[in-house]
């Protein structure tokens, strides 16, 4: 499954996240002090692998959304759908007509992919299905605003959006669709569908919004929710530390197949960008772990979670005047002191690297950007856990 962060719509925004030089680390090799090696079924060898983009596309950029069996990995390529095999070769998702280009979110054990195709005129977007080699794409949804493809789980089950309704689809038709809390206030709306996991629990983020007069006050609350699997129990709302100011919303990004939920706090006020890493776990009555921040870095998102080894990746920064001035991929073993992951080796210090995926068997994907040369690639760090390791302070 994938890092599972469809926030098109939601009310916490990342802007600025990812725009500037980040600061040079230690080459793709094993760190003194890096972290426990998770659980693995095979060998694998360090190494920061920058995979190759597609022949052409509408601009310069590239990401790994997701990881799939046997080195399957998803994401984007110079704006279009794209997959790589384990012989890193890359091969485009076909466009259906009238759309220009997309994404691939995230994709299961069995080879199918999830994703969002979009019309350039007008940004419309539709959710689709795709397995490798097939000739098209089948289409889930109609070309509306409000749309995103956000996961899919082992067992075949779709979870995104549709015209901003959050719905799950099985063999390509809408099985339900996911209610507001029963417990929220009435103003509340879904605002992004982010992960399934193997039961069939959903992730989301909901948003509420309103006057309250006793108080002379605008409250702001943006929130994780858990539908359980199968839909015969109420979704949760999932306690977060802030529940009324509305320069601060919580992002929910994952979910295991324990219920573990990741995610984090965004404060955003004016050149104020704070971003605090969030765990919660069931039953989901209490606010959420901070597992605490990468040594030298400010903030911290958590954007993924591995299926069963509690392995969770993210992006570590330290913002300047509201823009991200240090910008590296995290990686947190479930312990300890959350860690960063290499750059690639022979790239100049200006450097911004982001981890949005990871698997079991040790893998983590995400992007690289060298600034100075303006150089793009789609990233997978192999054997993760050998490469961690704790920034000098």
């Amino acid at each position: 499954m994938s890092r599972s962060m469809s926030a098109a719509g939601a009310a916490v925004v990342l802007a600025g996240l990812i725009t500037a030089a980040a600061p040079a680390s230690a080459a793709p090799a094993a760190h003194p002090t890096a972290a426990p090696a998770a659980a693995t079924t095979t060998t694998c060898v360090p190494d920061v692998v920058r995979l190759p983009a597609l022949p052409s596309g509408p601009w310069a950029s590239g990401v790994v959304n997701g990881l799939g069996a046997d080195g399957l990995a998803v994401g984007e390529s110079l704006g279009l759908p794209a997959y790589w095999t384990a012989d890193h070769a890359v091969h485009a998702v076909p466009l259906p007509a009238g759309f220009q280009n997309g994404r691939v979110m995230a994709v299961n054990a069995k080879g199918l992919m999830v994703g969002t195709v979009e019309r350039s005129s007008d940004r419309a977007r539709a959710a689709f299905t795709y397995r490798p080699g097939d000739t098209a794409v089948r289409l889930l949804t109609g070309a509306a605003t409000g749309t995103d493809a956000a996961d899919v789980n082992d067992a075949g089950r779709v979870v995104g959006m549709d015209a901003g309704t959050p719905k799950e689809w099985a063999n390509g038709t809408v099985v339900r669709e996911l209610p507001v809390p029963e417990d929220a206030h009435p103003s509340t709306r879904i605002v992004a569908v982010d992960g399934i996991n193997k039961r069939g629990d959903v992730l989301g983020t909901a948003h509420t919004e309103y006057e309250d007069l006793e108080n002379d006050r605008i409250v702001s609350k943006t929130f994780p929710v858990v539908w359980p699997a199968g839909g015969g129990y109420p979704p949760y709302s999932l306690p977060v530390w802030n529940e009324t100011d509305w320069t601060t919303g919580t992002q929910a990004s994952g979910i295991d197949d324990k219920g573990r939920v990741v995610g984090f706090e965004a404060e955003s006020y004016r050149d104020l960008r704070r971003r605090t890493p969030a765990l919660w776990k069931k039953p989901y009555d209490a606010p959420p772990a901070a597992p605490g921040l990468v040594t030298g870095y400010e903030t911290l998102t958590f954007e993924a979670i591995s299926p069963t080894t509690n392995v969770t990746v993210g992006t570590a920064a330290t913002f300047v005047e509201g823009y991200a001035r240090y910008v590296q991929a995290a990686y947190w073993p479930g312990t300890g002191t959350p860690l960063v992951l290499p750059n690639p080796a022979g790239v100049s210090t200006d450097v911004n690297t982001e981890a949005h995926a990871v698997s079991d068997d040790d893998r983590v994907g995400g992007s690289f950007r060298d600034l100075t040369v303006l150089a793009d690639s789609p990233v997978i760090w192999t054997c993760a856990s050998k490469q961690a390791y704790a920034p000098k302070k």
